[in-house]
């Protein structure tokens, strides 16, 4: 073998063993100690990446359950309350419950309730739309109708209703992520308290406009006036710059407040329907003459009263002339 070739194979054998020692000994010197808990905690998370934890995906929210004293303040929507059960039981720590909540849209300015004040000609974005202008009805709280909230949701559980111009979130579906909340530049989406049946009562109008320029601007708009407030049995209601809201941890579905709303601001979702009231009996005071029928204008036939003529009266005491006779 020619002595160059054999010079060469041998320094680059060389080089490389020196150059593999030397980085097997960085790599040890700052070597990064991963907790393989880690792994099992993102093996039981449900793996959607969606962000509703507050980290960019599960693998973040893992190390931070992980790195944490205490899960208290880290929960996972997707998952829910069994998969917090499931992370506290590989870490030993104890996960507190919280409640299954879903998407609400607080907005019901369809377009028949919204009259259009001009034509939006330019990006199909309600982030760029709401960047530019208030929007193209007059009422500058509401609804732009152009679905980023449904672009972002990884669960098909919003969708645009093209009668309307609204979203509508699927409540199967929707597992409280809130990524649609971030999402909508008017912040008109709420994740509120799952109650049972899907049941649910809300203010669906978050315009703070005083009442008469909400009305005018939407005919379902709140308008303050405070009567939903006033019948609230449980104070879950409150009026604040012209707007009512009702929490949903103090609500307990009464649904006294929604016939008092004069806008039917206030939605009843997921409610049997309600049964029609009884007729009521007008009082006199209210406006009808006695002797009057409710609803109608005739005069009640009163029985007519037996009267003694003076010939009955003659053939009743005929009897008792005779007896005195004889």
């Amino acid at each position: 073998m020619n002595p160059t070739i054999a010079y060469t194979i041998i320094s680059l054998s060389a080089t490389g063993i020196a150059a593999a020692i030397i980085l097997y000994i960085i790599a040890q010197r700052f070597r990064v100690f991963e907790d393989p808990r880690i792994d099992e905690v993102e093996d039981a998370l449900p793996s959607a990446n969606c962000g509703g934890c507050g980290y960019a995906g599960c693998r973040n929210f893992a190390e931070a359950c992980v790195k944490a004293d205490s899960l208290s303040g880290l929960f996972c929507p997707p998952g829910g309350n069994e998969t917090m059960g499931e992370v506290a039981s590989i870490l030993g720590m104890e996960a507190t419950e919280q409640d299954p909540q879903v998407a609400v849209v607080r907005c019901s300015g369809s377009y028949a309730c919204r009259p259009r004040t001009n034509n939006y000609d330019g990006a199909a974005s309600c982030a760029v739309a709401s960047s530019l202008y208030a929007g193209d009805t007059g009422c500058q709280f509401g609804c732009l109708s152009h679905g980023d909230c449904v672009r972002v949701c990884d669960f098909d559980a919003i969708h645009m209703n093209p009668e309307t111009g609204l979203p509508e979130v699927t409540d199967e579906n929707c597992t409280a992520c809130n990524a649609c909340v971030v999402a909508c530049p008017k912040d008109i989406i709420e994740l509120r308290k799952r109650n049972k049946r899907d049941r649910k009562i809300f203010v669906s109008c978050i315009n703070e406009d005083k009442g008469g320029i909400a009305k005018k601007s939407c005919s379902v708009a709140c308008i303050g006036c405070g009567k939903c407030e006033k019948v609230c049995p449980h104070d879950a209601i409150t009026i604040e710059n012209f707007l009512a809201y009702i929490d949903p941890v103090k609500c307990k579905l009464c649904r006294k407040c929604a016939p008092e709303c004069p806008t039917d601001a206030i939605l009843e979702i997921g409610f049997p329907p309600r049964k029609p009231k009884p007729e009521e009996v007008v009082k006199v005071e209210a406006g009808e003459k006695p002797g009057m029928e409710s609803g109608t204008e005739k005069p009640v036939e009163k029985p007519a009263e037996k009267t003694e003529t003076a010939e009955s009266k003659a053939d009743k005491d005929k009897p008792k002339n005779q007896e005195e006779s004889n």
